[in-house]
């Protein structure tokens, strides 16, 4: 526990408790939209803001938050609108936030592109007091609105022509959506780099639905997942000198394919039993023992 008498470690973990739960938070409402690669595109975006942050002097974490959260928007406008070219649009909405990053940080006084390498990928010894600042209120918006507004944003990601007819904003919650996922990647960025946050929005709930079929349930061992793999990561990365981002999307995957391993057998023992139960007419809750039916799928 010598790592905890370093004020970058302590800011490192914090900052790492707050990407395991704020990633998963999100990442859940994006599978379940089908979006899992959005978290990737705006990473992309902001790279210009970060470029942006650099060029300006002015913090790179705010600047990006800017620019993502506009990108987010004009990707979901391109959603809307762009039709049968809006995967174009976004294609170059994608590369020209890459590009843009590369261009403005080079322009920036002394600046590189090895300036750009802590964001991309993550570093535990740049996690600065400002950044800690920052990462927490922005952490803090998204349990609120990712909590807050669980039921009407899951109905507008399980079924958006039944939201609508039901009277939900449907639009103002994608966009919402689309806003707090630009600040998802915000926070993570500094931990987990821009590159890889999107696999830490999503595996840990892929993972989680591995275990249960329920959204409450998925949702917490989604956040559970997230913290424990961030912690262990950063920790990891402290003791072994290695990348903190790459470690901790390795052991994303790891409990993926860990859980995927546990659950198959299970699954196959469960539609055995299931089976056998309406081959000798029992009612099927008594095939399955200890498990929740499959039509909690919905319940929040």
């Amino acid at each position: 526990m010598d790592f905890l008498n370093y004020a970058f470690m302590q800011r490192a973990l914090l900052a790492a408790v707050l990407v395991g739960i704020t990633a998963p938070a999100v990442g859940i409402y994006l599978v379940q939209r089908r979006q899992a690669l959005m978290g990737d595109g705006i990473g992309h975006v902001a790279m210009t803001g970060v470029g942006l942050g650099f060029l300006l002097s002015t913090s790179p974490v705010w600047m990006a938050t800017a620019v993502s959260v506009l990108g987010a928007v004009l990707m979901e406008l391109i959603r809307w609108y762009g039709r049968t070219r809006g995967d174009i649009a976004l294609a170059m909405l994608f590369y020209g936030g890459m590009a843009g990053g590369v261009m403005f940080i080079n322009l920036a006084p002394g600046g590189s592109n090895a300036n750009l390498m802590s964001y991309l990928f993550g570093s535990l010894s740049t996690v600065s007091e400002s950044d800690v600042m920052a990462i927490c209120l922005l952490a803090a918006f998204v349990v609120l609105v990712t909590l807050g507004l669980r039921r009407p944003l899951f109905a507008v990601s399980h079924d958006e022509e039944f939201a609508r007819v039901t009277g939900l904003p449907v639009r103002a919650l994608n966009l919402l959506t689309a806003i707090t996922a630009a600040a998802t990647v915000t926070v993570a960025m500094r931990v987990v780099g821009l590159l890889l946050v999107s696999a830490l929005m999503v595996v840990p709930v892929a993972a989680a639905q591995q275990l249960s079929r329920s959204f409450a349930a998925t949702f917490a061992i989604a956040v559970a997942i997230g913290v424990t793999v961030t912690l262990t990561g950063t920790i990891t990365s402290y003791y072994r000198d290695v990348p903190p981002g790459a470690t901790i999307v390795l052991l994303t995957i790891a409990v993926f394919i860990v859980l995927t391993g546990l659950a198959t057998p299970l699954a196959r023992r469960r539609a055995r039993a299931l089976a056998a139960a309406q081959e000798a007419g029992d009612p099927p809750e008594y095939a399955i023992p200890a498990t929740r039916a499959a039509t909690d799928e919905g319940t929040i």
